[in-house]
């Protein structure tokens, strides 16, 4: 099995920047696709970002230009650099890893406030 725990999450100021880490333990063997997803309070889960076995990238409308999704599989990490942050990318974002089975992180709150 896979186990995932984020970390780097906190408090920004608008327009300021977070680097998200997800650390993943077990078996990594399969071609797993990794993502982040979030939860704003009152709303459903929804897609931020997530990279495939071969690189390929993709990432929600709303973050676009400003998300950067990446791995390190020497380190077993999942990155999500965060910047020019607003208030509504305040959520508890969540580290994913997808092949037939999913696995899900704890999860990180991030606060986008003045």
């Amino acid at each position: 099995q896979v186990q995932l725990v984020e970390s780097g999450g906190g408090l920004v100021q608008p327009g300021g920047s977070l680097r998200l880490s997800c650390a993943a333990s077990g078996s990594i063997l399969r071609p797993y696709t990794l993502g982040w997803y979030r939860q704003a309070p009152g709303k459903q889960r929804e897609l931020v970002a997530r990279i495939t076995s071969a690189g390929s990238t993709n990432y929600a409308d709303s973050v676009k230009g400003r998300f950067t999704i990446a791995r390190d599989n020497a380190k077993n990490t999942l990155y999500l650099q965060m910047n020019s942050l607003k208030p509504e990318d305040t959520a508890v974002y969540y580290c994913n890893a997808a092949y037939f089975i999913d696995y899900w992180g704890q999860g990180t709150q991030v606060t986008v406030s003045s």
